[in-house]
């Protein structure tokens, strides 16, 4: 499935979408959920996730895998959609959206989890799902 596949109306600042305190504190305040509380946790269906603040398309459910951190991980994001940045911690990297900056969480390298040996371990709360139509 590709990004134009999916109908989004990708915004643009000034015209993000509106935010609840909690998803402002993740998105916004770099925050982090609760582990295994995310809507998105365990979500099997097929679509693509987009950024809850500006609904550029970030992930395939195709690239999503189960690895018990308590988050979804994703082991690919959609070309040019993620961005990532050293963390201030100085030991993780910190993945946001491409288009509007959004916190989405951090990318672990060489864990194993899958052939791509990348893990992108995202908060739920940052992300909206939209399910492939058939």
């Amino acid at each position: 499935m590709e990004p134009n596949e999916v109908n989004t109306d990708i915004k643009s600042a000034g015209n993000y979408n509106p935010l609840t305190a909690e998803e402002a504190w993740v998105i916004e305040k770099k925050g982090t959920e609760r582990p295994f509380t995310g809507a998105l946790l365990d979500n099997k269906a097929k679509g693509v996730y987009l950024c809850k603040k500006c609904n550029l398309p970030l992930y395939r459910s195709e690239d999503k895998f189960e690895s018990h951190c308590g988050w979804p991980s994703f082991d690919n994001e959609i070309e040019g959609a993620v961005k990532r940045i050293p963390d201030p911690d100085g030991r993780r990297t910190e993945i946001v959206c491409a288009h509007c900056g959004a916190h989405l969480g951090h990318v672990f390298l060489g864990e194993g989890f899958t052939s791509k040996n990348t893990r992108h371990c995202v908060n739920s709360i940052s992300m909206k799902f939209i399910p492939l139509e058939r």
